[in-house]
C-alpha cells in the first residue's frame, strides 16, 4: 500500500507506539525506552523493549520486532491495510488510497460480499428436494433447527456449477469466485463450484464476515473434509471456528476442539466457550489469538493416536505462553460430539463432570508416562521417577510443582525430599539451559546482519555490523544524513539489504521526505521490516554522531578496498599492482 507523505506523517503526530502497546502490555520505563513482557511468547521477565522515540518494538528473547502497524496487524491479527485503517481510526484520520490500493480493497470486499451470498445460497439449498440428505444427516446427528441456523450450516448441490452460475447471475465475474477459492478453473478457463455435494460450515471472524468455508462429504469419499484455500481474506493458520460466539462466553477459559461438528455440539449442550482449528494442528498465531481471550485452555481432542499427539502439540505451544492447561480425555475414544449423543439427555450433564475432574497437562503426562513402565519392578520405578522428576523441574509455579512432588511421594512411597532434591536438580540444570538458549538467542538477535551478509555470499561480522550502526546512525540523526550521503555511496555496502535501506534513504532526504521506520516500512517486506526493527532496536542513538559517521564511513571503505580470495585469484596484473600500491600508501 502505497501512504501518501502527508499521511504518514499525520498518523506520527497523532499516535503514539507505547499508547498502542500499553492496550495490550504493562511497560515501566527503562533507560531511554520501555520495557514489558513479551506479548509473543511466554515471557518470565521482561525482553520487551519499545522505544517511543524511535516508533519501534524489538523482543530480545524471540526477536519479534517492528513497528506501530506491525504490532498491530500481529496482535489484531490483520493485513497491512487493515492496520493502517485500525490506527487511523484510532486517530480520527482517514486513509487516503491510490488506484491500486482501492482495487486491493475492493477486491477483499468483492470476496466478502461473494462469500456472503455463497454462505445465502448453500443455506437455502439445504432445505430443497436435493438438500434433504444433508438436512437428514444434520437431523441424524441431532442438531435442532436453531443450531442449524445460528451457525449457518449449508449444503453445496451435486452440480458443479450451481453457486458459480448463481453468483454470475449475482454480478460476479468468475475470476472474482476464482479469487475467493469459491470456484475453479477449467481447463477451458470457466469457472466451476470447488464444493460439491457437501454439508458447508461458513467460517466467520470476530467483524462477522465470511471468510472462507469447511465442506463435510457424506459419503466415504476422500477427503471427508474440504476447506477454503488462502485467499486475500482467508488465512487458516490464523483464524478459529466459532470463536465470534466464544469469545463473548469465555469468562477466561476456552475449550478447545478437533472439528466443526465437536464445536456445534458442545455449543448446542451448552458449552459455547468451544473453538476448534481449521484442519490444521494448533498453531502459534492460533495459540496468541486463544491468550487473547482466556487464561485456561481445555484441550479435548479425540483419543486416537492422532488426537494425542495433536495435544501434546497444543501443550508444548500453550504452555510457554504462560496459559493454564487442562485436558478432558472423553472415554471409550470418543470425540465430544459422540459422547453427548451416547448419552442422550443427560450427554450434557455428563460433560461438565467430565469438565469439572479434568486433570492439567502435567497429569495428562504423568499418566501417559505411567503407561510405559511397570511401577511394581525397582529399577521402572526409578526410570519412571527419573523422567517424572524432569517433567515437573519444567513448573514455573513452585506451590504447583510441590503438589506433584507431595503425590508422587506418596504414590511410590518414596522420600518426599529425595524426590525434591532431584527436582529441583533438574530445575536448575534447565534453568541455566534455558539462560543459556536465551543468551543464545538475544546474541543472534544482535549479531543477526551475518544471516544477511551469508545470503550475499560474502560475510564479514565487522561489516554487517557497522552497516547495521551505520544505517541505525542516519534513522536516528537524520541531521549528518546529507553529509554522509556526499561522501558514502550506496555500492560500499556489501549486503543488498543495507544497500537497499541506503538508497531508500537517499531517495527520500533528496524529496525533504522523513525516514522513521514507520515511514519506510510499506516500501519493505514484512521480513525487511522486522530486521530494520531489530537494527535501530539494538542501535541506541550516538552522543557524538558525526564523529561515529565518520568512523563507520572509513570502515566501509577500508573493507571495500580488500579483495576477496576469489578476486585475487581472478585478478590481473594491473589490478593486483593498484592494490599494492593502496597498501603501500596506508602503511606510510
Amino acid at each position: 500500500m502505497d501512504i501518501s507523505e502527508d499521511f504518514k506523517q499525520e498518523l506520527k503526530r497523532r499516535i503514539n507506539i507505547a499508547d498502542v502497546i500499553g492496550e495490550y502490555v504493562t511497560l515501566k520505563k527503562s533507560g531511554r525506552g520501555l520495557m514489558g513482557k513479551c506479548p509473543f511468547h511466554g515471557d518470565d521477565t521482561p525482553s520487551f523493549s519499545v522505544s517511543p522515540e524511535l516508533n519501534v518494538y524489538h523482543c530480545f528473547g524471540c526477536g519479534a520486532s517492528g513497528d506501530t502497524i506491525r504490532f498491530v496487524e500481529e496482535m489484531e491479527h490483520l493485513d497491512y491495510i487493515e492496520a493502517v485503517r485500525w490506527l487511523a481510526q484510532k486517530a480520527g484520520i482517514t486513509v487516503p488510497e491510490n488506484n491500486e490500493d482501492k482495487n486491493a480493497h475492493r477486491l477483499r470486499q468483492r470476496i466478502y460480499e461473494a462469500n456472503r451470498e455463497a454462505a445465502r445460497f448453500y443455506v437455502q439449498q439445504l432445505y430443497t428436494p436435493e438438500g434433504k440428505e444433508a438436512l437428514d444427516y444434520l437431523t441424524g446427528r441431532q442438531l435442532l433447527p436453531k443450531t442449524m441456523t445460528h451457525f449457518g450450516l449449508g449444503y453445496s448441490p451435486k452440480s458443479r456449477f450451481a453457486l458459480t452460475n448463481y453468483l454470475m447471475g449475482k454480478g460476479f465475474s468468475g475470476t472474482e469466485l476464482i479469487q475467493a477459492n469459491l470456484a475453479n478453473a477449467s481447463q477451458s478457463g470457466r469457472p466451476y463450484d470447488r464444493f460439491s455435494d457437501r454439508i458447508m460450515f461458513p467460517i466467520i471472524d470476530l467483524q462477522r464476515r465470511v471468510l472462507g468455508f469447511g465442506g463435510r462429504i457424506m459419503s466415504d469419499i476422500k477427503p471427508k473434509y474440504l476447506n477454503t484455500a488462502e485467499t486475500p481474506v482467508f488465512n487458516k493458520s490464523r483464524n478459529l471456528y466459532a470463536l465470534q460466539f466464544a469469545k463473548n462466553k469465555a469468562d477466561g477459559q476456552l475449550i478447545l476442539v478437533e472439528g466443526y461438528m465437536d464445536v456445534i455440539a458442545l455449543h448446542q449442550a451448552g458449552f459455547e466457550n468451544a473453538v476448534a482449528t481449521l484442519g490444521t494442528a494448533l498453531t502459534q498465531e492460533q495459540a496468541l489469538i486463544i491468550k487473547h481471550y482466556c487464561h485456561e485452555v481445555v484441550i479435548c481432542y479425540d483419543a486416537d493416536e492422532a488426537g494425542q499427539r495433536a495435544t501434546a502439540r497444543a501443550i508444548s505451544i500453550l504452555r510457554p505462553l504462560g496459559l493454564a492447561i487442562r485436558i478432558v480425555t472423553v472415554p471409550n475414544g470418543k470425540d465430544p460430539d459422540e459422547f453427548m449423543k451416547s448419552h442422550g439427555e443427560q450427554g450434557p450433564a455428563r460433560f461438565r463432570m467430565l469438565l469439572e475432574k479434568s486433570g492439567s497437562d502435567i497429569d495428562y503426562r504423568l499418566h501417559k508416562l505411567k503407561a510405559n513402565y511397570q511401577l511394581d519392578i525397582t529399577q521402572q520405578r526409578v526410570d519412571f521417577l527419573t523422567e517424572a522428576c524432569q517433567m515437573l523441574a519444567t513448573i514455573d509455579n513452585s506451590i504447583e510443582k510441590d503438589i506433584y512432588i507431595s503425590q508422587l511421594a506418596e504414590e511410590l512411597s518414596v522420600d518426599k525430599n529425595a524426590i525434591r532434591q532431584r527436582v529441583e536438580q533438574y530445575t536448575k540444570m534447565q534453568q541455566r539451559q534455558t539462560a543459556k538458549k536465551q543468551q543464545r538467542a538475544i546474541q543472534r538477535n544482535l549479531t543477526a546482519p551475518q544471516d544477511w551478509s551469508r545470503s550475499d555470499g560474502a560475510f564479514n561480522l565487522r561489516i554487517a555490523s557497522t552497516e547495521d550502526a551505520l544505517i541505525a546512525l542516519l534513522m536516528g540523526h537524520p541531521d549528518i544524513a546529507v553529509t554522509v550521503f556526499e561522501r558514502l555511496k550506496p555500492a560500499l555496502f556489501p549486503t543488498s539489504f543495507h544497500r537497499t535501506i541506503y538508497r531508500i534513504l537517499q531517495e527520500r532526504a533528496a524529496n525533504g521526505y522523513d525516514f522513521t521506520l514507520m515511514d519506510i516500512s510499506d516500501s519493505l517486506s514484512d521480513e525487511e521490516t522486522g530486521r530494520l526493527a531489530k537494527i535501530l532496536a539494538t542501535h541506541p542513538p550516538e552522543e557524538h554522531p558525526q564523529e561515529a559517521a565518520k568512523d563507520y564511513i572509513e570502515i566501509l571503505q577500508e573493507e571495500a578496498d580488500k579483495l576477496t580470495p576469489q578476486q585475487i585469484a581472478e585478478a590481473d596484473d594491473d589490478t593486483m599492482r593498484e592494490q599494492m600500491r593502496k597498501l603501500l600508501n596506508k602503511k606510510q
